[in-house]
């Protein structure tokens, strides 16, 4: 790419955000991480209570991208092959053979929208860990390559327990980011509000394609991490794991840390802030900024943590504050 073409695939970010922003009131950092997600080409869990308008927000990214879009509502009577596919019996009516043919299923998209993903049980949760870390479905001893781009928006309600099954570190491991979406501002909320209680709708114009979100994603990994950066950044993940860490909050209140996956995940999220921000080196700003979205999930918290309630965000905050950027 010559600089005219990076200039017109960056203005293609703002397009998207303009998009957005005409059904979406608010939420700018949740924005911006799903899009970093989508730069990253990693997936992202959307954890907020009901009504905060998670599942509108992936919906109208699927508008303003056009790219196949799918939305499955995770329930605890879903199976493996209503996301995955099945094979059905057809007949052909020159011969009157009888075969078996695959029939994809909603997981065959650029764009997978898994609602409420924590109610269906963990057989089915377990369906999407090969779509999502391989990009393929393997059915009956035959390997089936996902579309390209492939991305999941996945949302869940941290308030029920009954009827929810938690979904396990393994497959928490395999998302970029997990999105914090909070209440709106007042401001925000009254424009919400207004917005979708008259008698006009917004339409979110396309202005993004497969190949454009491709080479969106190619220019992303070619985003510039300095060596004090990619040091911090390992020094960081490394000081999550209680075993070995110089951190006290880590020892008291993490019971295991995060893993190898939790480097690459920043390093490349970093990155792709850096883009989507105009610059082409990420900094200790991006790694700042997005240390909380990528390790919240990859920590296991130990029980003295639990009764004094500190979360994952607790720890990340005491990493930052313990092992500061160097220099």
């Amino acid at each position: 790419m010559n600089e005219a073409d990076v200039a017109e695939q960056l203005a293609r970010l703002g397009a998207v955000k303009t998009a957005i922003a005409q059904t979406i009131v608010g939420q700018t950092e949740t924005v911006e991480q799903l899009l970093i997600g989508l730069l990253a080409g990693g997936h992202c869990l959307l954890e907020g209570v009901p009504g905060l308008g998670k599942t509108l927000l992936v919906r109208t990214l699927g508008e303003a991208l056009k790219l196949g879009f799918r939305r499955v509502q995770f329930t605890p009577d879903l199976m493996p092959s209503d996301i995955l596919g099945t094979e059905i019996l057809e007949e052909d009516h020159g011969t009157g053979k009888r075969y078996f043919k695959f029939q994809q299923g909603p997981v065959f998209t650029n764009l997978l929208l898994a609602d409420e993903l924590n109610r269906t049980p963990p057989k089915t949760q377990a369906a999407l860990l090969e779509a999502m870390q391989e990009h393929t479905v393997s059915y009956a001893g035959t390997t089936y390559p996902l579309p390209e781009p492939f991305f999941v928006l996945a949302t869940q309600n941290p308030l029920e327990n009954a009827g929810t099954y938690p979904l396990p570190e393994a497959q928490l491991d395999r998302f970029l980011l997990h999105v914090r979406v909070d209440y709106p501002s007042e401001a925000e909320e009254r424009a919400i509000i207004t917005q979708t209680t008259g008698t006009r709708g917004a339409k979110v114009e396309a202005v993004m394609d497969a190949d454009q979100v491709l080479a969106l994603q190619r220019l992303t990994r070619q985003v510039h991490v300095g060596d004090d950066v990619l040091g911090w950044i390992t020094s960081l993940v490394r000081a999550t794991r209680p075993q070995t860490s110089t951190v006290a909050e880590v020892r008291d209140w993490v019971r295991w840390g995060a893993g190898p996956r939790a480097g690459q995940s920043l390093v490349l999220a970093s990155k792709a802030r850096a883009l989507l921000h105009g610059r082409f080196a990420a900094t200790r700003d991006d790694v700042q900024a997005l240390a909380a979205p990528v390790l919240r999930h990859r920590l296991l918290l130990s029980f003295a943590a639990e009764a004094e309630r500190r979360s994952t965000d607790d720890v990340v905050a005491a990493l930052l504050r313990s092992l500061p950027f160097p220099g």
